[in-house]
């Protein structure tokens, strides 16, 4: 565009030079103007890259993808073009979330849900994501123009609505079942929901509908004096959900818009966000991946930079029906893989008998 523009204008200026009628002139004058301005403004706007078909792991200076798959020669990932087929789905697009979704772009995530109802207030310039000249914007709507901008092969969606709410929490669960992205896709429509929201009612929506659809989740929290955090696995049924043991940094269940009805807010900080968002993502690669370990329970002291980790059991008195359900068929297969393998040894046994 910034190209046609300016051969336009040299075109108006060859033109205004060969036109007989001086009266002509003031308008063309007007119009080469008017054209010169609109070519500063697309030299100033940022270029958007073309879209890329096939991840390529050619190291050259224009291939987006080099530095990526450069994790298969090094043994690392047995196939990284992989992460184009999965569907993450992040609740809350704040100081987590925002940071998560950024690094999940730039990772070629195949397709990203993005979910909050806040909108860009300046008060979030200490994040590490939305921008000054995005304030007034929804949250969802200001990282789509960012994320599109930064990695144009990721299928984008938001939903800027509150899932504490009864239609939010249908648009939620309906938008998780949706498999448009991938038909053939067995559960849910998503691979993994990432709860980043900063409220205790928030986190137990994501827990009963991540429970309901049997959907594997992993939460995650910064501390209301930001100097620790958190990050946690959750399988339906063979681990702890969110009601069978929320973590201490988010038990006592302080909203962050009540602390501002009362005059206060939490603390924040970029540099504790961007760490639990980093820890956030890299255990979401090495799930989807298939690679290292993931950690089921992962904390962050920032005063003492110790990471504690754990494992969380699901508790078998539980309040959510749904958790309980879920390990009701947990026990129920791992009962029949114990029989199922007793009956397969005892065949093979009786087989070398024979013989």
């Amino acid at each position: 565009m910034e190209v046609e523009l300016k051969e336009l204008h040299a075109d108006l200026q060859s033109l205004s030079q060969s036109l007989p009628d001086p009266s002509h002139h003031d308008l063309l004058r007007k119009i080469q103007l008017r054209v010169g301005d609109l070519a500063k403004l697309a030299e100033a706007a940022p270029v958007r890259r073309s879209k890329v078909e096939d991840m390529s792991a050619e190291v050259v200076d224009s291939n987006p993808y080099s530095r990526l798959m450069a994790l298969q020669r090094m043994g690392i990932v047995d196939n990284y073009e992989r992460i184009r087929d999965f569907s993450v789905a992040i609740v809350g697009v704040g100081g987590v979330g925002s940071v998560a979704a950024e690094m999940l772009t730039r990772c070629g995530i195949g397709r990203l849900l993005l979910y909050d109802y806040d909108k860009v207030e300046l008060a979030n310039m200490n994040r590490l994501f939305f921008r000054p000249d995005q304030v007034g914007m929804t949250k969802t709507d200001a990282a789509v123009q960012t994320l599109s901008d930064i990695n144009p092969d990721v299928a984008l969606e938001s939903y800027t609505l509150n899932i504490t709410t009864v239609t939010g929490f249908e648009t939620f669960m309906s938008s998780l079942k949706n498999k448009s992205f991938r038909p053939n896709k067995q559960g849910s429509g998503v691979d993994l929901v990432l709860s980043c929201v900063d409220n205790y009612e928030a986190r137990m929506a994501v827990n009963q509908a991540c429970n309901e659809l049997s959907q594997t989740w992993m939460e995650s929290g910064v501390s209301e004096d930001a100097v620790s955090g958190h990050i946690q696995l959750l399988i339906p049924g063979e681990t702890a959900c969110f009601a069978c043991a929320p973590p201490l940094v988010v038990a006592s269940g302080v909203d962050e818009r009540t602390l501002k009805r009362e005059g206060v807010c939490a603390a924040s900080l970029p540099t504790t966000m961007g760490v639990v968002a980093g820890l956030l993502v890299q255990n979401t690669l090495k799930l989807l991946l298939g690679f290292g370990q993931v950690s089921p329970y992962l904390g962050y002291n920032s005063l003492k930079d110790f990471f504690p980790t754990m494992q969380m059991k699901p508790n078998p008195q539980c309040s959510n029906v749904a958790c309980l359900e879920r390990q009701v068929s947990c026990l129920c297969l791992e009962f029949f893989k114990i029989v199922a393998g007793k009956l397969f040894t005892n065949y093979n046994h009786s087989l070398v008998a024979q013989f």
